[in-house]
């Protein structure tokens, strides 16, 4: 008998050590680990949507009607300056050309008829002036009878690559209609917009940045290999989104871009002071970014934040948090909105230290 009643004590004892190990271990389970923002100076990558453009890229048009009778070039054919492109039938050209010539040299007899005359006073001066103004009439319709018959040759104006030729030989052309496009990709535009804060920024900060130089992510995630330089900012912000537009040049050797391509400018902005915070003390919900903010007496509560930049392991912070906040660090997934919980405060410069960006 007295060996059940110490069997029975022992196991009592045995169930109270147990649960009170579970109490202490689920105690110990639900501290949570709780941090600040901190503020460094630092820089970081940011990346703009971008529309590609030639350096040169114009419109071939028909400066003449009629039939094209020669197409010397095949579409996406690299040509140079002054290189046949098209050629209009010269027909009609070139029979005015010769009716042309013919009444110059009619004008020239007649000019020269007048001139012995007046100089034996047998017409007036004046006579031989109507002469010399009808040979100089001549002369100036056989320059554009020339003229005329030039604009039956289309050439490159400049060198460059040949687009799309939308018509075929045979065909009737009117005056101004388009031929072809050419494109001069040896170097590339790439024009991108920038809000007036970032201007702001970019302006202020650019004699402590290392250069202006810009990257380029291609369609494909595939960087450019070269770096471009921002050279022109336009003179006026849009009105309806605040923008304003920057325009940096990239080399193209290997004429990789095309004109009309699409890709992102990546361009270092720098920042003074910036609030940052550690990536995983955030969770995401329809696009938007929250933290758990805990008070003093350990209740958890949601807060929006805005993102204006992102480095490894670290979000740049612009407005939704305070510096005195507390935000916690570990188990994110684990709270919710008015959750109550106990915590334990790391130093900024603690969990900063672990990451791959460090403060400068």
């Amino acid at each position: 008998m007295k060996r059940l009643i110490v069997s029975k004590g022992l196991i009592a004892l045995l169930c109270l050590a147990s649960c009170t190990s579970k109490k202490e271990e689920k105690k110990e389970e639900n501290k949570f680990t709780v941090t600040s923002a901190i503020r460094i100076d630092t820089s970081f990558t940011k990346q703009y949507v971008s529309q590609i453009k030639s350096v040169r890229n114009i419109e071939i048009r028909s400066q003449e009607k009629g039939f094209l009778q020669n197409i010397y070039v095949d579409e996406g054919q690299s040509v140079k300056s002054g290189q046949l492109l098209f050629r209009i039938m010269p027909k009609v050209y070139e029979a005015e050309l010769l009716k042309a010539q013919a009444e110059y040299k009619s004008a020239e007899i007649e000019l020269q008829n007048a001139k012995t005359l007046a100089d034996k006073n047998i017409v007036s001066k004046n006579e031989q002036s109507v002469a010399q103004a009808k040979l100089e009439q001549a002369k100036a319709e056989v320059s554009l009878a020339k003229l005329h018959l030039s604009f039956t040759e289309i050439r490159a104006p400049f060198d460059g690559t040949i687009d799309r030729i939308p018509l075929k030989l045979g065909s009737l052309i009117d005056e101004g209609e388009l031929m072809t496009n050419l494109s001069d990709n040896t170097q590339m535009f790439a024009y991108f917009n920038v809000s007036e804060p970032e201007y702001l920024e970019y302006q202020t900060n650019i004699k402590g940045r290392a250069d202006n130089k810009v990257s380029l992510l291609l369609a494909n995630n595939q960087p450019l290999p070269y770096k471009g330089n921002v050279e022109v900012i336009e003179s006026e912000f849009n009105n309806e989104t605040g923008n304003i537009a920057f325009r940096a040049k990239f080399p193209n050797p290997d004429k990789l871009l095309k004109n009309g391509e699409t890709g992102e400018v990546q361009m270092l902005v720098p920042l003074h002071q910036a609030m940052v915070i550690p990536q995983k003390a955030t969770y995401e919900i329809q696009d938007k970014i929250y933290v758990f903010v805990v008070d003093a007496r350990g209740t958890v509560h949601s807060k929006n934040i805005t993102i204006t930049g992102e480095m490894p392991d670290l979000y740049v912070v612009s407005s939704g948090l305070d510096d005195s906040d507390k935000i916690l660090l570990e188990g994110v997934q684990k709270v919710r909105d008015g959750d109550k919980i106990k915590f334990e405060y790391t130093a900024p410069k603690e969990w900063i230290s672990s990451l791959r960006l460090k403060a400068e």
